[in-house]
């Protein structure tokens, strides 16, 4: 499944982008996405307490199933 992943503040500056479109599995939520794009930067996997994660504009916890095109 194709996702576009947008990050913001400092977040973007530890992933280095601020846009990226990723492919995850169909059954993925949204922590499986964050443990994916953060899997290479530790210092952004330990701002998981503190990020939020907004699914086609609306605000949604990481337990969330993503769909295509998300």
């Amino acid at each position: 499944m194709a996702l576009r992943v947008l990050a913001f503040a400092r977040l973007r500056e530890l992933l280095g982008f601020a846009e990226r479109d990723v492919d995850v599995a169909p059954d993925a939520t949204l922590d499986d996405v964050w443990t994916a794009l953060t899997a290479g930067s530790p210092e952004a996997g330990r701002m998981r307490p503190s990020t939020r994660f907004a699914r086609n504009g609306v605000v949604v916890d990481g337990a969330a199933r993503v769909a295509d095109g998300d």
